[in-house]
């Protein structure tokens, strides 16, 4: 099951387990604020895609909140290789799929039947200092390499059925590209929610709620969400989400 250098982690929360390397890739926080921020309906007729899904984390903890069938889209073939095994440790295999596809050149599913979509999409663009992760797994996973910002929300808006949903996790500073795309290929933000490392420090991460073709009103801006205390010890509302605790 194991490969070298891999190991097995538990995702807390949902009892899960999933295989992880720190020399190909492992998942972060902004993985599972990603899941816990997706909201899903507990049914079984619903299309569900994590899009950049990594070694499967988001795509896992989806699985447990709703029936439905969840299809995590990958383009590195060590990655979508990992996450099946982990799908496998799990006894999920009736209930999660991993496509090893370029959403560029995506023809596995059909073009306006996705109800949600969830997306960990690379955050740095390629000018950005003009350096790049020298592990190639992380340099895909984390800058542009193969996908654009642009591209991607072009991708999922032709994915979403009308009034479907993407949720998407990103960096602050690139806060207003991000809003300027979905708008511009009609997916209207409908709630966003700031995280910041801890009371004293700008936010580090956000997380975006769009609707395809959703009414401009009602737009929410969700109180922040703060990482650590002044300890620096995981604030209350963060270990519920990482570990189920109270």
């Amino acid at each position: 099951m194991l490969k070298e250098n891999e190991r097995i982690d538990q995702l807390m929360q949902y009892d899960l387990k999933i295989i992880q390397s720190p020399k190909v890739f492992s998942f972060s926080l902004d993985a599972v604020l990603l899941g816990h921020f997706a909201k899903l309906r507990n049914r079984d007729d619903q299309k569900v895609i994590d899009l950049c899904s990594g070694n499967g984390a988001v795509a896992l903890m989806i699985s447990q909140k709703t029936k439905s069938p969840v299809y995590g889209i990958e383009i590195q073939e060590e990655l979508v290789d990992m996450a099946r095994r982990s799908i496998q440790l799990n006894g999920l295999e009736d209930r999660i799929s991993m496509i090893h596809k370029d959403l560029k050149n995506l023809s596995t599913v059909h073009y306006d039947t996705v109800d949600v979509i969830t997306c960990n999409p690379p955050y740095f663009p390629l000018e950005e200092n003009g350096q790049v992760n020298p592990n190639e797994h992380l340099a895909i996973a984390r800058h542009e390499l193969y996908l654009s910002l642009d591209e991607l929300l072009h991708t999922i808006s032709k994915l979403l059925k009308m009034n479907g949903k993407a949720y998407i996790v990103y960096r602050p500073s690139r806060f207003l590209e991000l809003m300027d795309g979905m708008r511009k290929y009609h997916i209207t933000p409908k709630s966003v929610q700031f995280v910041h490392p801890n009371e004293q420090s700008s936010a580090n991460m956000v997380l975006v709620e769009g609707i395809k073709y959703g009414k401009e009103a009602g737009f929410k801006m969700l109180p922040p969400l703060y990482v650590h205390d002044e300890s620096g010890n995981y604030r209350p509302e963060v270990r519920k989400i990482l570990y189920g605790e109270e």
